[in-house]
C-alpha cells in the first residue's frame, strides 16, 4: 500500500515536471521566431458571432465579420490563443443575459 503511494507520487511529479518542460519549449520557441520576426509566428484568424433565439434556433451574424490574432504554438502564448483552436472557433456563441426578477427588494 505504501509503496503503491510513493510510486503514484513519482509518476504524478514526472508527469507535472515533462508538462513545464513541454510548455517552456513551447514558450522558447514562439518567443525566438517573434524576436527573429520570421514569417508565420503570428496570423489571424476570421470568426463570426452567434445567439440562440427565442424558438432554439441560432442565428449567425455572417454580415459581421470579426478578426483574432492567434500564434501557431501547442499552448497559448503572449495572450494569444493557439491557431488550431482558433481555426476550430469559427463560430462563437453570444448569450443574452436577461436577469429575472429581484428578490428581497420589495
Amino acid at each position: 500500500m505504501r509503496r503503491a503511494r510513493v510510486v503514484i507520487g513519482w509518476a504524478l511529479l514526472g508527469s507535472l515536471l515533462l508538462l513545464g518542460i513541454v510548455y517552456l519549449v513551447d514558450d522558447l520557441s514562439v518567443r525566438y521566431r517573434t524576436a527573429a520576426s520570421k514569417e508565420g509566428t503570428l496570423d489571424e484568424v476570421t470568426f463570426y458571432y452567434a445567439t440562440t433565439l427565442k424558438n432554439g434556433r441560432v442565428e449567425v451574424f455572417y454580415d459581421q465579420p470579426q478578426t483574432e490574432a492567434c500564434v501557431h504554438a501547442l499552448l497559448p502564448h503572449l495572450g494569444l490563443s493557439p491557431c488550431w483552436y482558433a481555426a476550430r472557433r469559427t463560430v462563437r456563441r453570444v448569450g443574452l443575459f436577461t436577469p429575472g426578477p429581484l428578490r428581497g427588494l420589495t
